[in-house]
């Protein structure tokens, strides 16, 4: 039917735009979409005295609602849409507060039996954050976890970058319609998610990502996750939000400790102050959700992948933190000819990068 429930709820999150709580106030007294859409405009006006504006949008945006075309729009674009009441809607968001009434996917979703993690921060990132996003997205990713963040420049973009490498589902929760991409810069980023995970968003089509919007939906991205990694964050932050509303829907938050002085830390320590876990690396996180990690590190610790007496005590050294071969030297009593040559051998071994010039990180 041209107005069945679906394309009742398609209707009404198409002409609600970043008004949930308008939203489930309708439908608190309406029951159903259908019931909203065959309403006098005067009866709306008088039941919703306080929301003008919405109202007003709403009716206008009805007069000329073809549920057909608008049909036939979604699917030429190739993004379907999904209601509350769909069985595919994710399970985890029918727990939030004023939880979307239908979202607009584009490529998949997450899966509602699969782990799920959230992995968000600054936009302005350091080499430090970069590094430390590609880590936990990666090695996350290679135990079955998938990877939710919002499609941001910095952090949010490493943790799905990281993902990809990981050979695991990454999911982008977007700020504006699924069928726009932004950061413009991210273009391969979003193709790869639409073919290899999934694009989401609770707006229609179209809609252009505005300031306003990308609190509301940080909702989401906490909300289809179990847990919340907050990697680089300022004293305040877009991720804090993420953090706050991740806490109030009872998600487990982590948050990356970083320098005492360093500004892109400060929402993150923070947040450790307050009471958030310490992300130390990914098989921590794995083991809290009660995954048994497999990775690398674990087989090197048990003695399956050796490495000599001078390559332990340089990989030792080295964390998320860049150093270079005179800060290892003073912290090894090594001479930096001889760490340098060290360092060649564990990058060539996959332990060790080399992030920009002489300064390196710890990978596994």
């Amino acid at each position: 039917m041209r107005d069945s429930a679906e394309a009742c709820w398609h209707w009404l999150c198409s002409s609600l735009v970043g008004e949930p709580g308008l939203l489930w106030r309708l439908i608190e007294h309406y029951k159903t979409p259908a019931n909203i859409f065959y309403a006098k405009e005067e009866e709306l006006h008088k039941r919703f005295p306080k929301s003008p504006k919405g109202i007003a949008g709403l009716c206008a945006g009805r007069k000329d609602w073809n549920f057909e075309r608008e049909q036939e729009s979604l699917r030429r674009k190739g993004i379907t849409f999904i209601s509350c009441e769909h069985p595919l809607y994710p399970k985890r968001l029918t727990a939030i507060p004023q939880k979307p009434g239908g979202l607009f996917v584009r490529g998949g979703q997450p899966e509602d039996t699969s782990p799920s993690v959230a992995i968000v921060g600054a936009r302005a990132c350091s080499a430090y954050g970069k590094s430390a996003a590609l880590w936990f997205g990666r090695e996350l990713a290679r135990e079955g976890v998938q990877i939710v963040s919002g499609m941001a420049a910095g952090i949010d973009g490493f943790g799905h970058q990281g993902a990809l490498e990981g050979g695991g589902k990454t999911f982008g929760i977007l700020g504006g319609g699924v069928d726009i991409c932004y950061p413009e810069f991210h273009r391969s980023l979003y193709m790869r998610l639409e073919r290899e995970g999934g694009l989401l968003s609770e707006y229609p089509p179209g809609t252009r990502p505005m300031r306003h919007l990308f609190p509301l939906r940080n909702r989401l991205i906490s909300g289809l996750a179990d847990a919340v990694i907050i990697i680089e964050a300022k004293a305040k932050s877009g991720s804090l939000i993420t953090a706050d509303l991740a806490l109030e829907q009872g998600k487990d938050v982590y948050a990356l400790p970083g320098r005492l002085q360093d500004p892109l830390s400060a929402g993150c320590n923070n947040l450790i102050y307050q009471g958030a876990g310490i992300a130390l690396s990914p098989e921590q996180i794995l083991e809290e959700m009660g995954i048994t990690p497999k990775s690398k590190e674990q087989n090197r610790k048990s003695g399956k992948i050796a490495l000599e007496k001078a390559e332990d005590i340089v990989y030792s050294c080295l964390g998320l933190q860049a150093k270079n071969p005179e800060e290892m030297s003073l912290e090894t009593g090594l001479l930096p000819v001889e760490i340098l040559r060290i360092l060649t051998s564990l990058e060539l071994k996959g332990y060790v990068k080399e992030i920009y010039k002489n300064n390196y990180i710890r990978v596994l």
